[in-house]
């Protein structure tokens, strides 16, 4: 069966993953994509970073009074990406989206610029022809190219919103130029914020299916230093992990996740990983 998934690499190290791809509820896929990050490079480090890290933590969470252990999830590897090729590379993640969901498996992407997210929802889009995107993150990522790029990580929220089929909501934006403000506030977009609007929007997507997509720079730098473009006055660590709790009532209806942006070159202390790590289990935990 793990013939089906593409080609990947440094398989099978996050914490408690089994060994059977065959008997997993859920599948993690490394994104290392880092073709158009714009301030800082590296992101593409990041999968490999997060699942090291990851034996620091408890298998058990006190937040949701789950195990890792109780679950079934297999770590797939890294997808393998040609250099420079980032259509190319969008297409492979798309791919291993796809097979993950023709399997049965919940797919949870570790990127890898926030780029990896475009692909990922193209790939479940092969099976569902509605779906509502939950995008956390401080910017607004609204731009139609940037730096002459099209595909790129500055343009991912724009790139979404034209996939047929597709619903966009924003949540913890503070980053944004003067044209994507004006997209802004004619869309769905909750700046600032993440934890209360969430509550209040979730109740009314009970009928929907739900991607989710969180770049960790939505979390302020004195708590997540190691980011591709850090952006001060974000939410504290305690919030972001807070919203598993919430997510767990709608697992069924999520069909996807991914967790972007962690830049382990400049995560000197691995403190911005091993919140990523932290997040992982958490979004395992309440989505399987």
């Amino acid at each position: 069966m793990s013939s089906l998934l593409p080609l990947t690499e440094n398989t099978g190290i996050f914490m408690a993953s089994g060994s059977e791809l065959e008997k997993a509820k859920g599948v993690i896929l490394g994104a290392p994509l880092d073709d158009t990050s714009s301030f800082r490079s590296g992101s593409r480090f990041a999968p490999s970073s997060v699942r090291t890290v990851s034996r620091a933590l408890e298998e058990h969470s006190i937040y949701l009074a789950k195990d890792l252990r109780d679950i079934s999830f297999y770590d797939a590897g890294d997808l393998v990406f040609p250099a420079g090729g980032i259509s190319s590379s969008l297409e492979i993640i798309s791919t291993g989206v796809s097979r993950c969901l023709e399997m049965g498996k919940k797919p949870f992407l570790i990127g890898g610029e926030h780029t990896v997210t475009y692909g990922a929802v193209k790939g479940c889009l092969d099976f569902y022809k509605e779906i509502t995107v939950i995008f956390i993150d401080a910017h607004a990522d609204l731009r139609p190219t940037y730096q002459g790029i099209e595909h790129s990580h500055a343009a991912v929220a724009y790139l979404l919103q034209q996939l047929k089929g597709i619903t966009l909501y924003q949540f913890g934006v503070r980053s944004a130029d003067k044209e994507e403000m004006s997209i802004l506030a004619k869309g769905n977009a909750s700046l600032f914020s993440v934890l209360k609007p969430l509550k209040t929007l979730l109740p009314r997507l009970k009928n929907s299916f739900l991607y989710i997509t969180l770049d960790i720079d939505v979390v302020d730098p004195a708590f997540a230093p190691g980011v591709s473009a850090p952006e001060p006055g974000g939410i504290f660590s305690g919030e972001v992990l807070e919203i598993f709790s919430l997510f767990q009532d709608y697992k069924e209806q999520i069909i996807g996740f991914d967790l972007v942006e962690i830049c382990p070159p400049y995560d000197h202390s691995q403190i911005t990983a091993i919140l990523g790590a932290k997040i992982m289990r958490e979004a395992l935990l309440s989505l399987l």
